[in-house]
């Protein structure tokens, strides 16, 4: 069984990182949706409840969310995973992606980074545009999945629902 993970931040979870999940569901046996913290982001949910978004999201049999604080390739030999599957939107993003996935390699060689490019309508899309949007009264609707849009938009307008997560 070929496993792969999919780390990313998902603060919150957009249309294009469903995207992304969903084809490599595809690809591989088994997806590990890896929520990560990211010390350099301020985090509009926390790691627990961006576990919550995303399982409320994800359709897929094969797919399972977990989260993990630490090095990716750590986990990905924990997981005896074959690939870490990464998004990509923009040339920008290939710099620092490539950079990571060579980083991976020397660390753990037998992992192969596989990127997979964004779709045309998703190509501008970020969580933290997302964000941005919303908190200025923006229709986020056609970014972020219909089963957590409310909770984007209630936690813009700064609220916060506990009797959900």
């Amino acid at each position: 069984m070929k496993t792969a993970v999919c780390p990313g931040s998902f603060d919150p979870v957009t249309l294009g990182h469903i995207d992304i999940i969903e084809r490599a569901a595809e690809l591989f046996d088994r997806v590990i949706v890896i929520v990560m913290s990211n010390s350099a982001k301020k985090a509009m949910f926390s790691v627990s409840e961006r576990v919550e978004l995303l399982n409320r999201c994800i359709k897929g049999k094969n797919i399972e969310v977990d989260t993990y604080d630490g090095l990716l390739v750590n986990y990905a030999r924990e997981k005896n995973a074959v690939a870490i599957v990464k998004g990509l939107r923009a040339v920008s993003d290939f710099d620092y992606e490539f950079q990571q996935a060579l980083t991976n390699k020397s660390l753990l060689p037998q992992i192969e980074t596989v990127f997979l490019t964004a779709r045309g309508k998703n190509m501008f899309l970020s969580s933290s545009m997302v964000k941005e949007v919303c908190s200025l009264g923006g229709d986020i609707s056609q970014f972020v999945p219909n089963e957590i849009s409310e909770d984007v938009i209630k936690r813009c307008k700064g609220e916060k629902n506990y009797d959900q997560y």
